[in-house]
């Protein structure tokens, strides 16, 4: 009797455990769907929304008409008087809410006064300079996520740009008729910032745009004005053209 008892006692646990493995087999460790697929599909399915939601209240297309300033700084700055305004003309493809590219073109003119004898025309002064730069342009918008900010911020639309340009420069004597006109041009990068403020939802905007420039002049190492040594006369020439360039454009948008 004693011994049948030890064997129950050994046989008991066993079987215990081998219904916990079954019941653990069929409940903890069944996986009803892919993790992945899951995934993909919520993924997927907020990207549809997102975009139903951009077709239905979102802007595809927009034209650019402005007016603004073209300024400089460095040796540039000091030797031009800007003649404002600049002249802005772009267009603007809106990606989605938050990204868009634009394309366009801008124009301005500045002069140069040479009041005294430099290193390159020694024999006569040279008088006004007049320049001019017409600058193609592309680039990328990102406008800022105000969903959680004031209202005033929400309803200014600011974004940050980057440009790619091209500085095609013309610089003409005036004063000089026999002097050839110089022409050239160089690449520039500008990154800015604007506000776009909507005087009719998805049909016409006010935008204020500020954008910094650095441009490879095509005379910007040039010596033309340098000073001449040793002549004390010569107080007002430039030894270069370096100088970055800083612009301030408003325009009226117009949205479809």
């Amino acid at each position: 009797m004693l011994k049948f008892l030890l064997l129950a006692l050994l046989i008991l646990p066993s079987l215990s455990y081998s219904q916990d493995v079954d019941v653990m087999s069929d409940d903890d460790l069944t996986i009803d769907g892919d993790i992945f697929n899951d995934f993909n599909e919520d993924l997927e399915a907020t990207q549809v929304l997102e975009d139903e939601r951009f077709y239905r209240y979102g802007r595809f297309f927009q034209a650019c008409l402005g007016l603004g300033m073209t300024t400089f700084m460095g040796n540039r700055g000091a030797a031009y008087t800007d003649n404002h305004p600049t002249f802005h003309l772009s267009t603007v493809f809106f990606l989605s809410f938050r990204t868009a590219l634009t394309l366009g073109i801008e124009y301005s003119k500045h002069t140069m006064f040479i009041d005294t004898k430099v290193n390159q025309y020694r024999t006569e002064i040279l008088g006004a300079v007049e320049t001019s730069f017409l600058r193609p342009f592309m680039g990328f918008r990102y406008y800022l996520d105000t969903t959680d900010l004031g209202t005033a911020i929400t309803y200014s639309n600011p974004y940050f740009i980057a440009k790619m340009e091209y500085w095609y420069q013309t610089n003409k004597f005036t004063e000089r008729k026999t002097l050839p006109a110089q022409e050239g041009g160089g690449l520039g990068l500008g990154v800015g910032a604007g506000l776009e403020f909507p005087i009719e939802i998805k049909k016409t905007y006010v935008s204020v745009e500020a954008v910094y420039h650095t441009v490879n002049y095509f005379d910007k190492f040039t010596q033309d004005y340098r000073q001449i040594p040793g002549d004390a006369a010569s107080k007002y020439g430039y030894d270069d053209l370096t100088g970055d360039a800083i612009t301030l454009i408003m325009s009226y948008n117009f949205t479809w």
